[in-house]
């Protein structure tokens, strides 16, 4: 039971309280039931100023809102040419074929593909290269994630500071709490969408923290072991253009990116979700099969909370206990010489 409190809790306390103790003074000293009546009718008046109420949790009605959330890892290494089996693949209905199988354009693919398998989720895109940041706020409009898939493109060459895997884990980090705080009967899907591939000194950083806040999710990897080369990029695609050279390795051959399966698994397990390779263009249903959101949101998180008044009872006690000081008094007024 818990006290809705009306009246401020202070004011209640600060007159009944001496009220009671003085009737319970009297009681002792005149040795009178009478007074010890009224120190519980006062008290029973002070319960119900202070408004009883019981706490009532009502299930969530209704469908369960998804929010899925696509980290998209947009490095130079991204555009190594190893993923899917040729130029016949396209992003999506009617858009153009993809002329390379670069991995980005895996991920494009994949992006579009598990919106899909998730009709009326809303869809928020996070991409990382040297900084990480939001590409695609969240939005129920499908049609925006196709058109983010058909425009987005690796870093610029040029601009590069090397390859990190958890440049993102910031801004997702304050993206999945924003959502938490505004949302939170929903139910939140990560993808984390990345070769894996690690060129900067030091830890990763881990994705632990962030496991309270995801529901369910894939961490998908791209690229071979063998691995393969990567054009360069300046802003305007070229099929053409030159491949992006190791500078570390004498005669400065063009660099070779290998997918870091180790990182990706990683990542996957400190999220709490499976890793899945993603070698190149398929169904995605199976990433989502074992998904079940509306298991997810058993937990009562959608339940609604109120609280309902009680006040009936102790006003009852409250009405018992004056028919009997009025009962009282009436049989004290009926006395022979009372009023003598």
């Amino acid at each position: 039971m818990t006290f809705r409190q009306i009246l401020p809790a202070w004011l209640v306390l600060l007159v009944a309280v001496p009220v009671v103790v003085a009737c319970l003074v009297t009681a002792v000293r005149a040795r009178a039931l009478r007074w010890l009546r009224r120190a519980v009718l006062v008290g029973v008046v002070g319960v119900v100023a202070l408004t009883p109420a019981v706490v009532v949790t009502q299930p969530a009605s209704g469908g369960v809102a998804v929010q899925m959330f696509f980290v998209v890892d947009r490095t130079g290494s991204m555009a190594a040419e190893d993923w899917g089996p040729g130029p016949e693949l396209s992003p999506a209905p009617g858009a153009d074929p993809i002329a390379t199988v670069r991995r980005l354009d895996g991920v494009r693919f994949d992006v579009v593909s598990l919106a899909g398998d998730v009709p009326g989720a809303s869809y928020s895109v996070i991409g990382f290269a040297n900084e990480a940041g939001t590409q695609l706020p969240l939005t129920d409009d499908r049609s925006a994630v196709r058109a983010w898939a058909e425009t987005v493109t690796q870093e610029v060459t040029g601009s590069s500071t090397g390859t990190q895997p958890d440049r993102a884990l910031p801004i997702l980090q304050r993206v999945l709490e924003d959502a938490a705080r505004r949302e939170p009967a929903s139910v939140r899907l990560v993808f984390f969408m990345s070769d894996g591939e690690q060129t900067v000194e030091g830890e990763l950083e881990s994705f632990a923290p962030l496991a309270g806040l995801v529901d369910g999710g894939a961490v998908l990897g791209y690229g071979t072991a063998a691995g393969a080369q990567m054009r360069s990029f300046d802003g305007s695609y070229r099929p053409d253009a030159p491949f992006i050279q190791d500078f570390s390795q004498p005669g400065e051959p063009p660099a070779v990116s290998r997918i870091d399966e180790a990182n990706l698994r990683a990542i996957a397990e400190q999220l709490g979700v499976p890793y899945v390779h993603r070698p190149g263009p398929g169904p995605t249903a199976d990433v989502v099969a074992g998904i079940d959101v509306a298991e997810l949101a058993g937990d009562g998180r959608g339940d609604i909370t109120s609280t309902r008044d009680v006040v009936w009872p102790w006003a009852l006690a409250a009405g018992l206990l004056l028919l009997w000081e009025a009962w009282a008094w009436a049989r004290a007024a009926a006395r022979p010489g009372r009023w003598r």
